[in-house]
């Protein structure tokens, strides 16, 4: 007997999970269900039936209020799905059903009503199937805009070498989440350089552009050791991409060493240049040069500008989007004193800062595309690193051996071939062969055999 019931509890245990994970699953199930149906149910439809019959019950047999009821039905397509469009039309059917009878309304008379009822309740049922569709379409087209947008506009990381960097990017139309204005910052082994543009026109033909100028700016900060070379690989490839009335203006930069910023402007509003004293300056051009892509319209030729870039400086790039932002009186938006009254060690909270009161001043809405890069060079104290002293000079140096490879292989330079002016970075990286400047990469020996 004993062994007859552990055979049978044995085969009643089975049962009992199954029977515990199924009324767990239901009780699941049925949580989810509630908690979706309390966050999509048609809150206000059903108050507004709710009031109607209300008013006409207060109001008494001699005025009908029933036709009112089809808009329920009619608001909850445009907030709720089908389902609840049909419940709230159901409901407002019902509640009439029952007001016309209570207040003695022809039967002719009261089925016309419902049937316009139901008829309004199907009609605004199809149109919330069509809204969710195409708000779908809408929420897919977004993802793949923000997906190119990062594609194409790559978020820039908030410390590159020795600098704080922050971008803000603002489309005019916020449903493209993209258009024709350009950044990029990328580390190369000449120092880092950048880039902010403007491409003229909007839509699909400005994102291209945009697209073709940062691929080859990306690909010309890596090869070219001079920053005009650059520009002018950028500008060989826009004339022979763009249509002849077609440009982008530019403002390129690039800081090559310690302490030494190079600027080349292409018909792009002059950056602001913040010293550590908080003093604000415009960079004008000493070498005015047309944008890129009319080159061959003038003979201008664009001029490098070397600035001096030391501890606590702040160089920031816009675009025009920022500067010709009007108000309701037209008057242009004062970047540079915006900037001199938001300066703050974190490059971020500035130009959010700008971005507040750039929208304030317009009016909450812009109406062209804006986009600000802040460079911030923080200083020792700022990078918690202790104060660097002059060293004390040594009677008699101590003599510097010739750096030579292991192998004694004679193609690799000696110290005395390594060109004193190229950044440190460029020794420094993780991957020398990848970041070493192309007349300092070993010679390939021809394969034995």
């Amino acid at each position: 007997m004993r062994q007859a019931r552990d055979l049978h509890g044995s085969r009643r245990r089975p049962m009992r999970l199954i029977r515990n994970l199924v009324a767990g699953l239901g009780a699941r199930a049925h949580r989810r269900g509630a908690a979706q149906l309390a966050a999509g149910a048609p809150v206000l439809p059903v108050l507004i039936v709710a009031a109607i019959v209300l008013v006409d019950h207060f109001d008494g047999p001699g005025t009908h209020w029933t036709p009112l009821l089809v808009a329920g039905p009619a608001l909850a397509a445009t907030t709720n799905g089908a389902r609840g469009v049909l419940g709230v039309g159901l409901l407002a059917a019902g509640l009439g059903w029952m007001i016309g009878v209570q207040d003695g309304v022809s039967s002719r008379e009261l089925a016309a009503v419902l049937s316009a009822l139901l008829a309004v309740t199907l009609a605004s049922a199809l149109a919330s199937t069509l809204r969710g569709r195409r708000e779908r379409v809408l929420a897919a087209v977004r993802s793949v805009a923000e997906a190119a947008q990062h594609a194409l506009l790559k978020p820039v990381p908030e410390r590159v070498g020795p600098f704080r960097v922050a971008v803000l990017y603002s489309a005019a139309a916020a449903e493209a989440r993209i258009g024709g204005d350009l950044y990029a910052l990328v580390p190369t082994p000449y120092g880092i350089r950048l880039i902010v543009g403007d491409v003229r026109g909007k839509g699909l033909a400005a994102v291209e552009t945009a697209a073709l100028v940062l691929g080859v700016f990306r690909e010309a900060a890596y090869d070219e050791p001079d920053l005009l070379a650059v520009v002018r690989r950028i500008e060989r490839s826009l004339a022979r991409n763009l249509g002849h009335d077609d440009f982008v203006t530019a403002v390129v930069a690039g800081y090559p060493r310690p302490d030494r910023l190079e600027v080349v402007n292409c018909g792009h509003a002059p950056p602001l240049l913040v010293r550590g004293s908080g003093t604000v300056m415009a960079v004008e051009s000493t070498d005015p040069a047309p944008p890129l892509g009319l080159s061959a319209l003038s003979s201008g030729v664009p001029g490098l500008q070397v600035l001096p870039f030391d501890d606590g400086d702040r160089l920031l790039l816009y675009t025009d989007g920022v500067t010709e932002a009007r108000n309701r009186a037209s008057e242009f938006y004062p970047l540079a004193a915006g900037l001199a009254r938001h300066l703050s060690d974190e490059p971020s909270r500035i130009l959010d800062a700008l971005h507040d009161e750039l929208l304030a001043h317009v009016g909450g809405r812009l109406h062209d595309d804006a986009a600000l890069l802040l460079l911030h060079k923080p200083g020792p104290a700022e990078r918690g690193l202790p104060a660097q002293t002059a060293p004390e000079p040594e009677s008699e140096p101590p003599p510097v051996p010739p750096v030579r490879p292991a192998t004694g292989n004679s193609t690799w330079p000696t110290e005395s071939a390594v060109d004193p002016g190229l950044p440190h970075a460029a020794f420094s990286a993780v991957e020398p062969y990848t970041f070493m400047p192309r007349r300092l990469m070993p010679r390939r020996e021809p394969p034995i055999g």
